[in-house]
């Protein structure tokens, strides 16, 4: 397929990306060519657009945007092509798919990382991207294209985080610091599908009440160093995850998690650095466990747990793809509650 597409493209780091003409991309061997229904928006994005992401010749120009959703038209390769017509969302990280990790089925761990969709390879920013075959994630028919744009990363990573590293149980009793955000707002809800109650701690009222509308314990969470941890009758929590990453939160995870329990560290911003209790973690049996997006199979379940409506995409602001800046005011400003959304057709 050949021809010219209007979308957004980044030309320098730490830049707005601009609304520009641009060709088409082409589907090498091993590659398909999608065209974007849609593109969730979050943090995450905001932050990859300040610099590049794990290769540092990340190229520009670059179209951001990992959490797509559309439809295949075309592959370079006739092996693949049973995936034409397909909608698909994109598995974010570009994994190898041989090193002892991948084929362990830990893709999120894999030795030979090429990079991130949206960062070294194009994302859903425009209406027509190409990515490797193995990113590909079929989807649910039935599930909306809109509603589909959380499945990739914003409830993903919650099921990674539910399942492989804090290993939820109905006897748990988990903290979501920052339950407000994209990724958060999504955790408070699988965390209770592994039946743990929550505790969603944040500081703006809207997001409080998106806690507490979800059935979670709404916190808030303004000042760390006056906040009793004891948010049930029984204790307080057994897990924290922290999608903030605070010198003040992860002191505060450290002092409120109970014996045995597990503090799940979400932030990834090198700059960050926190004073470490040594004699609370021996004390209490505590471990303080680094996550790390998620499985391709964990981004299966996370499209399963979407399409029963078991999880609730919540999406604050779905707008057309011309108006995605809008969308990167507010979440700067605070103002979204979970995700943004943008609508390609």
């Amino acid at each position: 397929m050949t021809g010219r597409q209007e979308g957004f493209r980044l030309h320098g780091w730490g830049d707005d990306p601009a609304w520009e003409a641009f060709d088409v991309p082409e589907a090498p061997p091993g590659w398909a060519l999608i065209q974007v229904e849609a593109c969730g928006i979050g943090l995450t994005v905001l932050n990859l657009i300040r610099g590049p992401g794990f290769a540092t010749d990340a190229g520009l120009p670059r179209v951001p945007g990992h959490e797509l959703v559309g439809r295949v038209v075309e592959t370079g390769s006739a092996a693949d092509a049973g995936w034409v017509g397909r909608r698909v969302t994109a598995y974010f990280y570009l994994f190898c798919g041989t090193c002892d990790e991948c084929t362990a089925g830990l893709e999120d761990r894999c030795r030979n990382l090429a990079g991130l969709v949206g960062v070294e390879t194009d994302g859903g920013y425009a209406p027509f991207t190409a990515l490797p075959v193995r990113n590909l994630i079929p989807l649910p028919e039935d599930l909306e294209p809109v509603a589909a744009t959380v499945v990739a990363d914003a409830v993903a990573t919650p099921v990674h985080i539910a399942r492989s590293r804090a290993r939820l149980t109905p006897f748990d009793r988990v903290a979501v610091i920052g339950a407000g955000g994209g990724v958060g707002i999504h955790l408070v809800q699988v965390a209770q599908v592994f039946g743990a109650r929550v505790a969603g701690l944040d500081v703006t009222n809207d997001k409080l009440a998106e806690i507490s509308n979800l059935g979670a314990r709404p916190v808030p969470s303004a000042d760390f160093d006056g906040l009793d941890p004891r948010f049930w009758p029984d204790g307080g929590p057994t897990a924290i995850v922290d999608f903030i990453g605070r010198p003040e939160s992860l002191a505060w995870a450290q002092r409120a998690i109970e014996r045995g329990g597990r503090i799940v560290v979400m932030t990834s911003f090198k700059d960050v650095a926190a004073t470490l209790e040594p004699w609370r973690l021996v004390e209490w049996e505590a471990a303080i466990i680094g996550s790390r997006y998620a499985t391709r199979a964990e981004v299966k379940l996370a499209a399963d747990l979407v399409a029963a409506g078991r999880i609730r995409p919540i999406i604050g602001l779905t707008v057309p793809a011309r108006e995605a800046l809008e969308i990167h005011r507010r979440l700067r400003s605070q103002e979204l509650v979970g995700r943004g959304a943008i609508l390609w057709t």
